[in-house]
């Protein structure tokens, strides 16, 4: 990384409509890609790209979050200058808690202020993606933009819920709608934002000095005329994953070799949190096919076009097929198991038949016993 740039990924009222499966954890911990989290990819991208500080804006739900970050070892970021740091809410007050990331921001100023670093890049942690950084601060001041926006063109529709811009022939973008508008665009945003650190904080101040406290809404959206916004436009795999059922089209998506060499070698590797576990043991009889699975699993059964994370356990004459069973799964004896999701934990008792109906998954929470 040639320039001198601050990590934040912004966590605070990230859409999420992921039903159960954050019930009890924040969007950024959910578990994606049999042993990774969805926070691990922009991250990673981070690291990859030489920010040497990151910091974690953290909101609601945030035990998980620490306990999978921890110090940052895992991503490398506990040596070098800078590091990780996760900054949860200055209060717990409903109130407070309701105001927009830019309250937030201001609550952590001081964290900015000591910082010496000279851009800030934000981005969000529902966008699975795999991003050099380094070549988007160079276009961002190649293009002498106060913000660039890191943006991707869709050829059809993309499951989730992203938001759209409008983007003139020079790049520069003069429309930016929220994630439930109709704007008519190819263009998605990324919600990954650079600019200097100096200008982000007088966003902050100004902004609130006027009562808005939303970062896209209110300081960048408001000011398109005022400021000169240009997109950068990412050629790889992008996944956004804010609903369940585009959660669950992103995680099949990875069945795909070239999915999985673009998403997670391109242009860097996709770090996480090591877990020391096993081989998985295929027993005699068990059938694997097209599918992802994680170390530490035992397979007795039939597993295909499915994702397994570590240590699940698939009985004899067990199917899975089409599904997503999380760790430490269980699925009992001559079981069924289609277009379903288990979350960590879940015991399926023997003989049993679970479907998702049509192209919905069937969603099963944490720790239960069906």
């Amino acid at each position: 990384m040639k320039h001198n740039v601050l990590g934040v990924i912004n966590l605070i009222h990230e859409t999420d409509e992921l039903e159960h499966l954050t019930q009890n954890r924040c969007l950024a911990t959910v578990p994606f890609g049999a042993r990774y989290r969805l926070i691990d990819f922009v991250l990673s991208s981070m690291v990859n790209s030489g920010i040497s500080k990151v910091a974690v804006f953290a909101h609601t739900k945030y035990r998980s979050l620490m306990d999978h970050l921890g110090s940052g070892k895992h991503w490398d970021l506990q040596h070098r200058q800078g590091g990780l740091f996760i900054l949860p809410p200055s209060s717990v007050d409903i109130q407070e808690m309701s105001r927009g990331d830019l309250y937030h921001f201001y609550q952590h100023r001081d964290y900015f202020q000591r910082s010496s670093w000279e851009y800030v890049v934000i981005a969000r942690s529902h966008m699975v993606c795999n991003v050099d950084f380094d070549d988007v601060i160079s276009r961002h001041q190649e293009q002498g933009a106060d913000i660039t926006i890191v943006c991707k063109r869709q050829d059809k529709q993309m499951p989730g819920k992203p938001r759209k811009v409008k983007m003139e022939e020079n790049g520069r973008i003069t429309a930016i709608q929220d994630h439930y508008g109709r704007l008519v665009s190819d263009v998605v945003s990324m919600e990954m934002y650079v600019m200097r650190k100096e200008l982000l904080m007088e966003l902050v101040e100004t902004s609130l000095a006027q009562g808005q406290d939303h970062l896209v809404r209110h300081a960048i959206f408001s000011r398109l005329g005022q400021l000169n916004v240009y997109g950068y436009m990412y050629e790889g795999y992008l996944g956004v994953v804010n609903t369940l059922p585009s959660y669950y089209a992103n995680s099949m998506s990875l069945l795909k070799p070239e999915v999985w060499k673009s998403l997670f070698y391109q242009p860097g590797p996709i770090y996480t949190k090591v877990k020391d576990e096993p081989p998985t043991r295929y027993a005699s009889g068990s059938r694997v096919t097209n599918s992802l699975i994680a170390n530490g699993c035992r397979i007795e059964g039939t597993v295909i076009n499915s994702i397994l994370f570590r240590g699940v356990h698939i009985e004899k004459g067990a199917i899975v097929k089409d599904s997503i069973i999380m760790q430490n799964g269980q699925v009992g004896e001559s079981s069924f198991i289609y277009n379903s999701i288990l979350d960590k934990d879940v015991q399926v008792e023997n003989g049993r038949d679970i479907r998702g109906a049509g192209g919905t998954p069937f969603l099963v929470g944490k720790k239960k016993i069906i």
